[in-house]
């Protein structure tokens, strides 16, 4: 067994299949079936189920993806090691990021660690749910994960950093009748259209409140990518209740922000494995451990 048939193993995986795989890897297919046979025989085990054309992994297959992805992973952490103790010499860091979180403070995070490791290339996954991000962190597709959820998230065999605390507030088009910094209360609302995201979010939690006790308001829009949010109030369609985090890209769109009291706060954590972790893994949990302190005042700024 070498790291290659490794490297083999994950990427089929990950492509849904044998040639897919080889044209990623830029193999001869022959030779990528050769090499996972070679793997199997080595291992004992099958890896995959053949089906036709396709390929399904089998139950061992299954077991193995976690330790191949380490095994790998440590390879690439015993090379940069050696060729640059003194820095980061390249490679390719992988974060899971939910939306919000994935705005601020993820851009923080990377604009300071690109000025300080440029040859590292940041590569961010989508997550959608504090759930999903920790399987692709204990699964070890990513080597840290960053997650915002309804209060503070713990998980077994996980190490979880708390970063900070962000606040919901209302983003509207520049001739809402509100200025921006104003505080609002959710009867204020009355009367207004909102744009939402599906239930099952903290976010969509609020606007349910919002709209339980205003009279006439209602919500309009209903949008699974959070991206597409800010474009709708920049259009007029209506209001948006948002972390924090969107606070600095919603103003430079020229809409105004306003808080919302009460309100809910997004616990955002960094999450990671306690072990197996690169040199660029440890740089950036290190930078945002410090970040951390900043925000919530526990060290210097």
């Amino acid at each position: 067994m070498d790291a290659r048939q490794l490297q083999y193993f994950l990427a089929i995986v990950e492509h849904g299949g044998f040639s897919r795989a080889a044209a990623v890897l830029h193999v001869a297919q022959p030779s990528l079936s050769q090499a996972m046979a070679n793997l199997e025989a080595d291992l004992g085990v099958p890896l995959f189920h053949r089906m036709g054309r396709g390929v399904v992994l089998s139950d061992a297959g299954r077991e193995l993806l976690e330790p191949s992805r380490r095994v790998l992973r440590d390879m690439d952490a015993v090379r940069e090691k050696a060729g640059a103790l003194a820095g980061l010499g390249g490679g390719t860091l992988e974060v899971a990021a939910m939306p919000s979180p994935g705005m601020e403070p993820l851009t923080t995070l990377i604009h300071r660690f690109s000025e300080l490791h440029p040859s590292v290339t940041v590569a961010t996954r989508a997550a959608f749910t504090p759930e999903e991000t920790i399987a692709l962190v204990r699964s070890g597709v990513c080597e840290l994960g960053l997650l915002g959820a309804a209060k503070p998230v713990t998980a077994p065999g996980i190490d979880v950093l708390a970063v900070e605390e962000q606040p919901f507030v209302v983003v509207a088009s520049a001739d809402a009748a509100f200025e921006d910094g104003a505080v609002l209360h959710p009867a204020e609302l009355a009367g207004r259209k909102l744009i939402a995201s599906r239930p099952g979010s903290l976010m969509r939690t609020i606007v349910d409140e919002i709209t339980a006790h205003g009279a006439d308001t209602e919500i309009v829009a209903v949008v699974d990518h959070r991206t597409s949010i800010l474009p709708l109030v920049l259009t007029g369609v209506g209001l948006a209740v948002l972390p924090a985090a969107w606070t600095r890209l919603a103003r430079r769109c020229g809409l105004v922000v306003a808080s919302l009291v009460p309100t809910a706060h997004l616990h955002v954590a960094m999450i990671s494995l306690p072990a197996h972790l690169t040199p660029a893994a440890r740089a950036f949990l290190e930078l945002t451990r410090a970040l951390a302190r900043r925000r919530t005042g526990t060290g210097p700024s």
